[in-house]
Parts: structure tokens; sequence; C-alpha cells
């Protein structure tokens, strides 16, 4: 029941546009967090739900995927900054530098106290 397009750009949002930001679990095993809203598709009502490509929607645009009323699990509305949250790609860990230690230098001073 799924149609995977790219969307175009999207258009300057308006506060009449429909849109809202959620989360939404599809079959309880599938999830998805983007702009949202319902509109009539093949002669049935749909939710469309837009999807930030790598996070940042302006840079790379849209993915979108409708799906049937039946098939939705659990739907809940979330603020535009979780949504690219939980689509902003992995990070890798960084790399932590440990200092060197050099075998001819004593761990502590003659004196008993560390450097």
């Amino acid at each position: 029941m799924t149609d995977q397009t790219e969307a175009p750009a999207a258009p300057e949002k308006s506060e009449d546009d429909g849109w809202q930001f959620a989360i939404v679990e599809i079959f309880g095993h599938r999830q998805h967090a983007g702009r949202t809203r319902e509109e009539e598709r093949f002669g049935a009502k749909m939710l469309r739900i837009d999807i930030p490509k790598d996070g940042d929607p302006a840079k790379n645009g849209w993915e979108t995927v409708y799906y049937g009323g039946a098939s939705i699990f659990s739907f809940t509305l979330c603020t535009e900054a979780a949504a690219m949250k939980i689509n902003k790609p992995y990070e890798r860990p960084s790399v932590m530098q440990i200092a060197h230690h050099d075998e001819d230098e004593p761990d502590y001073a003659e004196d008993g106290q560390f450097p």
C-alpha cells in the first residue's frame, strides 16, 4: 500500500496548509517521522507523510509515502524539531586521542607527587 515517490520542493508553509508534524507507526513494525496530512487518493482517504531526507529537507528534499487508514498503528503529534532530529543521519562517534606515555619518564616525581 505504499507509493514511494520523490515529492517536489515544498512550497512556503502557511498556518492553514493542513500539515502536522507527527511520528507514525505502520502495522506496529515501521516508524516514520515527518510532516503529515490527510489526502484523497484513488477515491479513498489516505495519510500522506513527507519524510525529510537525511534530516535536511531544504538541502536534500522530502520522500513522500502514502498509507491507508487501516495500516496506521499509531499517530503521535510532535514538533518540527523532533521530526527532524529523528531523521538526522547517524554520526560516527568522535575519536578520543589518548596521551602517549613515555616509558623513560616516571609516573610520579621524586617527591612522590604526580606531575
